[in-house]
C-alpha cells in the first residue's frame, strides 16, 4: 500500500442553482417578471431561488429546460451538487469537535497494517476512520462499541491498559477480514469433527497451519481471521457470530509461543460449540459469565490433550523433556501444547521445558498477498 499522506480536495463554497439562473436572466436580458410568465412560477418563488433560499426541483427544472434549452438534469445536477457540498462543509465543521475522540484511535498503527489510508487533513483522516467503521460520527462508534461489547467474547491480557477504540478497531478488521471468507451455513457437527484435524496442525508452522485453519473451518460454517495485534489492546481472541449461520474466531498475532496460540484458538472454538449465539462472554469486564469461560478453558484443554491420557501422563514422575516429546508425539501434538499446560497447572516451573515451545515470528503480510491468500486474485 502507497502510505504516502493524501489531500482529498474538497470546495470551500456551494454554488447554488439560482446563481447560474441569474446570469442567465442577465445575459438574455431577461427580468425575473418575465421569467415568472413564460415558466408559469410565481414571482416571489423565482426571487427566493436566485437568492438561494428556496431548491431547484425537479418540475422547477423541467419549465427551465423550456424556456433556456438547458436539459433538466442539469438544473438538478446543480441543485444535488448544490445540496451535497452543504452538506460536507456542514459536516466537516461538526467534525472539529470529534478531532479530539480521533487521538484516541490507533490511526497510525491501522495506516501501517493498509486498514485505512493516511490523509494529512486531520478532518480527512476522522472521515477515513469513520467509514472503516462503518458508522456516520462519533457518537454511532459509541452505540456500535456498547454492540460489540454485548455480541463479542474476547480473552484479553488485564496487565495491558486497554482502549475501547483500540479494541473495536481490532474486532472490526475481524468483520471486514471475515466478510471476504466465503462459508455454507454452521454445522456444529462438522465443526466439531474439523477441531480434530486442526489439532494436528499444532506441529506445522504458521506458513503451514494458517491458511489450513482458515480453510478448514470455512467449510463448517466457521470463519477464522488472524488480526494483529493493535496497541492497548491486549487481546488474544474474540468470537461473535456474524449472523445465525456464520461464526467468527478472530486471533491476534501476539502469541510468542505456540501453546498460547493454540489454547486461544481451541477456547474460542469452545464458545462456538458449547455457548449461545447471543451470550456475552467478556472476560475481565463486569458481568462476564466466569461459568463459560470456564468452560471453554476445559473445552479447550481436553481438546488438546484428553483428560484420561492427560492424568495417566501427570502422574509418572520424575518429568523429563524426552517424555514430553514421546507424550506429545503419541497425542499427534507439538510438544509446547504439553510443556504449556504442565507450566498452567504448576507440575513445573514457567521457566521449564520452554526450550520445546514453538517460537513465532509472524510475517504481516501486505495487501496484495492477502487478497492472493483469499482467492480475491
Amino acid at each position: 500500500m502507497n502510505k504516502t499522506a493524501e489531500n482529498r480536495y474538497v470546495p470551500d463554497y456551494a454554488v447554488h442553482p439560482g446563481e447560474i439562473l441569474e446570469e442567465y436572466l442577465t445575459s438574455l436580458g431577461m427580468t425575473q417578471t418575465e421569467l415568472s410568465h413564460r415558466t408559469g412560477i410565481a414571482l416571489k418563488h423565482i426571487n427566493e431561488i436566485i437568492k438561494t433560499k428556496a431548491p431547484v426541483t425537479p418540475d422547477t427544472a423541467l419549465k427551465l429546460e423550456r424556456v433556456f434549452g438547458r436539459p433538466a438534469h442539469f438544473w438538478n445536477n446543480l441543485e444535488r451538487l448544490y445540496e451535497e457540498v452543504t452538506a460536507r462543509l456542514a459536516d466537516r465543521e461538526r467534525l472539529v469537535s470529534d478531532l479530539e475522540w480521533l487521538k484516541r484511535v490507533p490511526v497510525k498503527k491501522m495506516i501501517e497494517y493498509g486498514w485505512i489510508r493516511a490523509f494529512q487533513d486531520m478532518r480527512d483522516q476522522l472521515s477515513e476512520v469513520l467509514r472503516f467503521f462503518g458508522i456516520a460520527s462519533r457518537e454511532q462508534w459509541a452505540t456500535v462499541w456498547k454492540q460489540h461489547q454485548a455480541a463479542a467474547a474476547y480473552r484479553q491480557s488485564q496487565k495491558v491498559a486497554t482502549h475501547a477504540e483500540a479494541i473495536s478497531a481490532w474486532l472490526r478488521q475481524g468483520e471486514i477480514e471475515a466478510q471476504e471468507i466465503q462459508c455454507p451455513h454452521y454445522d456444529r457437527s462438522r465443526f466439531k469433527k474439523s477441531l480434530e484435524e486442526a489439532r494436528q496442525l499444532t506441529v506445522e508452522p504458521p506458513v503451514v497451519f494458517q491458511q489450513k485453519l482458515i480453510e478448514l473451518c470455512a467449510q463448517t460454517g466457521v470463519a477464522v481471521v488472524f488480526v494483529p495485534e493493535l496497541p492497548k489492546t491486549g487481546i488474544s481472541g474474540a468470537t461473535r457470530w456474524l449472523t445465525s449461520q456464520k461464526a467468527l474466531i478472530q486471533l491476534s498475532l501476539r502469541y510468542k509461543s505456540d501453546d498460547a496460540l493454540w489454547f486461544t484458538f481451541f477456547h474460542e472454538a469452545g464458545h462456538v460449540l458449547l455457548h449461545g449465539k447471543r451470550d456475552v462472554f467478556l472476560e475481565g469486564a463486569n458481568g462476564m459469565d466466569e461459568k463459560k469461560e470456564d468452560q471453554a478453558n476445559r473445552y479447550a484443554a481436553d481438546a488438546l490433550i484428553p483428560s484420561q491420557q492427560w492424568r495417566k501422563f501427570v502422574g509418572v514422575r520424575p518429568f523429563s523433556l524426552e517424555g514430553v516429546r514421546n507424550f506429545a508425539s503419541e497425542l499427534g501434538i507439538a510438544p509446547g501444547i504439553v510443556v504449556g499446560r504442565m507450566q498452567h497447572e504448576k507440575f513445573v516451573e514457567f521457566s521449564w521445558g520452554n526450550d520445546l515451545k514453538q517460537r513465532f515470528q509472524w510475517k504481516l503480510p501486505n495487501q496484495e498477498e492477502e487478497k492472493v491468500a483469499r482467492g480475491q486474485v
